[in-house]
């Protein structure tokens, strides 16, 4: 009997489980096939997914199987199911909550529904992006304990198991009805605390139960829940949400366009905390953003990042890490966002804080925050910046308008009129001089002064109040996005040459999002329903979704879970119910 070895899937047939710290992604193999320990940009223990050594398995052995699989309500509990040629077999996964920042419990719960099954059984850590192996493999009645690298090892539930390879494994013979636990620990320190398998799962049940509200008032409950509970699997207890669990997985085949996103972007944690505070369920996601974004402004003040560390911290640049990556893509850690200027983000700090305000769970430190962000968009709003697609300096139209949203929300909220009348008179003056530069002859707006192009990000500001949705700039900027960046249904960012639209990219997951919310706000009401249907269907066959969707051969591009999709879809579900 030798150790697993892992495969490559289609990016639609991974599940996430997470706990806020850190996740794992599970194959159709029954292998977790990426996660990072102790935090998210931590190195991976399990690094198939990129070419890596090493996994943590759980299949039948029968090869006459079908896999499939599903979410538990209100939950990041996933239930890997095969059908097999003798019965049928699942294995309940989920990492256990409530976390621990320097431990990690990675639940299984094998049963058997019908018939008879043979359980393979293998587990073979390599911490450090694959550079350690299992040490120390010591067993002790029902427990083996170990290391890879600096990381501690408990694993209970295979006392079967022997060493093979460097790892260990074993096969499990069960019949109709029988379940069998397996608690793996990963932790910083040595620990002795019992591993209880039916503990464990009754305080993860619970700790989901308690976050991920029932949805039942949106137009797609299901889809719903599932994305509350991926913003609440990817948000730290420090208030940080990554924008996707994994790096480097490529846009497009043989393209350089591949990029780390296990970082907080402010921009990210503004859609997620508007998006909870629209549903109003529960609201501990938008306390989470609001205290973590404003605690950024108040340190950086005017060079706030664009991302950072879950914990606050810069992210580092750019370099290679030591796998091959996934297949048409290079591995990369760190992020060059770090370096740029985003205008952007303050006003969607305003927008936040003023979503907040009206919920009544505003912070004062939010408040000095949001007169900071005030400041920043005034002495910044004249200046080149990189903008909502992060590439070259410019005075991008979206993030003026957005800054304009920005200001008059949170005007509105805010007692002190003579203060309140200094920012609207700015939002005022940037939305002036925005339509004498940024509006072009058809009347509709264009991405910079320089550039003439459509643009679906100028979607959003409407919605967020930078202008009125029967304005003629809103409705001809909606024209012409539907007219010239739409393919089958889905949405592309901008045309970025003279190609074949999906030449250059994939479509845009978030802006077909936008698009459903903006044919709402025009009240096309078949329009929106029908976009809002076709983009949900973009996702991969576990409901998670990716940055970017290939319509042509109908396959997800870019990293996983994508957190902004996620935040967009409970929001459009949200509004397109009213």
């Amino acid at each position: 009997m030798t150790v697993f070895k892992g495969g490559i899937h289609s990016l639609r047939e991974y599940a996430l489980i997470a706990d806020g710290e850190r996740a794992a992604l599970v194959d159709p193999d029954g292998g977790y096939a990426w996660m990072c320990f102790p935090s998210w940009d931590s190195p991976a223990v399990f690094s198939a997914l990129v070419g890596g050594a090493g996994g943590y398995w759980v299949r039948p052995e029968d090869e006459w199987r079908v896999w499939g699989g599903y979410y538990e309500r209100r939950s990041l509990i996933w239930r890997s199911r095969w059908v097999t040629g003798d019965g049928v077999v699942e294995c309940r996964e989920a990492l256990s909550r409530p976390a621990d920042g320097d431990r990690a419990i990675l639940l299984r719960r094998i049963e058997v529904i019908s018939g008879l099954a043979r359980i393979r059984v293998a587990l073979d850590i390599r911490a450090g992006f694959g550079r350690h192996t299992m040490t120390a493999l010591r067993r002790s009645g029902q427990l083996w304990t170990g290391r890879s690298g600096e990381v501690r090892i408990r694993w209970a539930g295979a006392a079967r198991a022997e060493p093979v390879d460097g790892g260990l494994t074993m096969c499990l013979d069960l019949g109709a009805g029988q379940v069998h636990d397996l608690v793996l620990e990963l932790s910083a320190e040595d620990r002795t605390d019992p591993l209880a398998a039916d503990a464990l799962w009754a305080a993860t049940e619970n700790g989901w139960r308690a976050s991920v509200p029932a949805c039942d008032d949106t137009i797609a409950p299901r889809d719903a829940q599932l994305a509350y509970a991926v913003l609440t699997g990817l948000t730290s207890r420090t208030g940080g949400m990554v924008a996707a669990v994994t790096t480097s997985l490529p846009e497009r085949s043989g393209g350089h366009r591949n990029y780390d996103y296990r970082y907080a972007w402010i921009r990210d944690q503004c859609y997620a905390g508007q998006a909870v505070a629209a549903h109003g369920g529960r609201l501990e996601l938008l306390d989470a953003s609001v205290a973590f974004v404003a605690e950024r402004i108040l340190a950086a003040r005017e060079h706030l990042r664009p991302a950072y560390t879950v914990t606050g911290h810069p992210v580092p640049s750019e370099a290679p890490a030591p796998l091959p990556g996934y297949p048409g893509g290079n591995m990369i850690i760190g992020n060059r966002v770090t370096g740029q200027f985003q205008l952007d983000v303050f006003g969607e700090a305003l927008l936040l804080f003023a979503a907040a305000q009206r919920a009544d769970r505003l912070p004062p430190e939010a408040v000095r925050a949001a007169r900071v962000a005030v400041a920043a968009i005034a002495k910044h709003w004249q200046e080149p910046e990189a903008g909502i697609w992060e590439i070259d300096d410019r005075r991008w139209t979206h993030s003026r308008l957005i800054c304009v949203a920005g200001l008059r929300a949170f005007s509105a909220l805010v007692a002190n009129t003579a203060e309140t009348a200094g920012w609207l008179s700015l939002a005022e003056t940037i939305l002036a001089a925005t339509t004498r530069s940024s509006l072009n002859a058809e009347g509709r707006w264009r991405r910079s002064p320089g550039d003439d192009r459509v643009d679906a990000s100028l979607l959003l500001p409407p919605l967020r109040g930078a202008l009125p949705g029967d304005d003629p700039r809103t409705v001809a900027t909606l024209a012409a996005v539907r007219d010239t960046l739409v393919q089958e249904g889905f949405v592309y960012r901008y045309r970025i040459d003279e190609g074949p639209l999906g030449e250059a990219e994939g479509a845009f997951t978030l802006c077909g999002f936008l698009l459903a919310l903006a044919e709402h706000q025009q009240g096309n009401a078949a329009r929106a329903l029908g976009c809002f249907e076709r983009i949900r269907s973009g996702c991969g066959t576990t409901g998670l979704f990716t940055e970017e969707y290939d319509v042509t051969q109908r396959q997800l591009r870019a990293n996983l879970p994508q957190a902004f999709v996620h935040a967009m879809l409970l929001e459009s579900a949200t509004r397109l119910a009213h």
